[in-house]
This record gives structure tokens, C-alpha cells and sequence, in this order.
């Protein structure tokens, strides 16, 4: 057998295990495919025949290979975690002795900061007129609930009838890790999706998606990007996407009351360091109001 065969024999068995224990998703199983894939061509071409003969050496030399190419901080992270979880297996299939990647940390990118809307550009994006449009006003149901509750593209695409509460003004939703949280739902964005669910299609059968096409379907993710991408276009004049709403949410949220535990519970944030990125926004609006207020900060005229 080959270098190369033998290293992607050891690959494959990982990726089934993670397939049929773990039940990763698509997307997450093709993440791990293609970072150890890279791995195993640079190793191949180190003339490294077996997993086990790799030490920390080489992966600093994989990482800052890859480095060079332009890969970002946060996809030499991924692929350092991919070749951590590959080594714990080939540990706990008496494969290996060692996991070379236990102590490797990426070079940091530079932080950007998601863009958000002001709270004028958000009230001019949603104080639409629908009328008896079925599309704008189940789009206008959409965008509301994305600026109101915080969601995430996946989490909307996804939601069905019986996980949005009006009554009692709150949507399960269904986050990353499969982790269930409970969200409220403001009053604005209550209106706006009685106004859909009076127009939304009669579906038979169980399933009962909440935000459908006119045949009936679950709207796809990639659908509702655009339909985002067409109200801002319209409504204020520039590109506008899912996230930019969700972020919008948080900073406006956070602006307000201060309190980033509750906008981390409020996102589904396992890890309150991914939330602090608004603490930067928040801090962006208050050097601002600084320098116009400031007697010693103002420019001069």
C-alpha cells in the first residue's frame, strides 16, 4: 500500500466513525474531510507514510504552509481541532501513543467586528407597508422576527408552527449543538406574523414549517438570504443579510441594558468570549458619542 493509501485508510475509518457515532452534519463531516485531506497531501509529500509518524514539527510546518496561502486564524484553528479529534481516535484505537496537535495553537487573524444596522436603517427596513401582499408580508413576518428575537439563519429556515408561541410572546428554537432555547418575541414581530399566518398556505400532513413558498414548501436558507437581500436593497439601499440583523439585535440589546449575559442567553452562546465581540461594537458607539461630547476630545472646526 501506498504513503498515501495508508494515511487515507486511517482518514476514511475517521470520517465513518464520526458519521455513524458522532452523527455530525454534512457540512460539519466535509469541514473535517477537507482540513485532514490537506494534512495528508502536505504529509505525503514530507514522504511521511503513517499517522503515527507525525510530531508537532510537522504540523507547525502544515500550519504555517497553510498560513502563507492565506488561510485565515480561524480556519487554522478548525483544522488544528480537526487533527486533535482525528489523533483522540487514533489514541483510542491503539493506533498512536501521542496527539502532536495537543499543544499547537493558530496565529490569531485580526478580529473583525460584525456590521450592524442603526436603530434608524432598522426602523426604515421594517416600517414597510405590506398590504394584502402575500410575499411582502410574510418576508416582513421574517425580517421581524430575525431583528426581534435574534435568530440565526438556520434556526429561522428551520422553525415550524408549533414551536412559535404568540400568546405567550416566545419561538423554540432549535441552535447549533442541537441545543433548545426558549426566545421572546416582541410585540411588532407578534403582529407581523399573525398578519402571515393568516395568508400562509393550508399544508396537509405533519409537517408544518412556519415560513413556506407558494407550493408549500419550507423555505431554504439560500431563498431566505435573498429575500433579506432584496428589502434591503429596497427599503434602505445597501447589502443586507441575516447575520447583520441578528448582530444588529445584540449591539442594540447591549447598548441599552449592558447586560451581556442575558444577550448570550439570548443568542445561544455556549461560550460567553463569543459574545464579548459586542462589548467591542458597544464600545465603538460610546468612543463615538465621546468625541462629538467630549470639550477636550471634539475636532477642531
Amino acid at each position: 500500500m501506498s504513503t498515501d493509501s495508508l494515511l487515507q485508510a486511517s482518514l476514511d475509518e475517521f470520517i465513518r466513525h464520526l458519521l455513524n457515532e458522532r452523527q455530525l452534519s454534512p457540512r460539519t463531516l466535509e469541514a473535517y474531510r477537507h482540513d485532514l485531506s490537506g494534512l495528508r497531501d502536505f504529509l505525503h509529500d514530507q514522504g511521511v507514510s503513517d499517522w503515527a509518524m507525525v510530531d508537532t514539527q510537522y504540523l507547525r510546518r502544515f500550519i504555517a504552509s497553510r498560513h502563507q496561502a492565506g488561510l485565515s486564524g480561524r480556519s487554522l484553528q478548525r483544522a488544528l481541532s480537526s487533527v486533535r479529534g482525528l489523533y483522540q481516535y487514533l489514541i483510542r484505537e491503539r493506533r498512536c501513543r501521542h496527539n502532536p496537535a495537543v499543544d499547537l495553537r493558530a496565529p490569531k487573524s485580526p478580529r473583525k467586528l460584525p456590521r450592524a444596522l442603526d436603530t434608524d436603517l432598522t426602523s426604515r427596513l421594517l416600517n414597510t407597508n405590506a398590504d394584502d401582499n402575500w410575499l411582502a408580508i410574510r418576508d416582513h413576518a421574517m425580517l421581524e422576527l430575525f431583528y426581534s428575537s435574534g435568530l440565526r439563519l438556520a434556526e429561522l429556515a428551520g422553525l415550524d408552527m408549533h414551536e412559535v408561541d404568540l400568546a405567550e410572546g416566545e419561538v423554540r428554537v432549535l441552535g447549533k449543538g442541537s441545543k433548545t432555547r426558549l426566545v421572546p418575541v416582541g410585540r411588532q414581530a407578534r403582529e407581523a406574523l399573525r398578519q402571515w399566518i393568516k395568508v400562509r398556505p393550508v399544508i396537509p400532513g405533519s409537517a408544518q414549517p412556519l415560513f413556506v413558498g407558494k407550493q408549500g414548501r419550507r423555505l431554504t436558507p439560500r431563498a431566505i438570504q435573498l429575500r433579506v437581500r432584496h428589502w434591503g436593497v429596497q427599503q434602505i439601499g445597501q447589502h443586507l443579510h441575516p447575520h447583520m440583523l441578528r448582530h444588529s439585535f445584540a449591539s442594540h440589546i447591549l447598548e441599552s441594558s449592558g447586560d451581556l449575559r442575558a444577550v448570550q442567553e439570548l443568542l445561544g452562546h455556549a461560550d460567553i468570549s463569543t459574545t464579548q465581540i459586542y462589548t467591542h461594537l458597544d464600545f465603538q458607539h460610546l468612543a463615538q458619542v465621546y468625541d462629538q461630547a467630549h470639550p477636550r476630545a471634539k475636532k477642531k472646526e
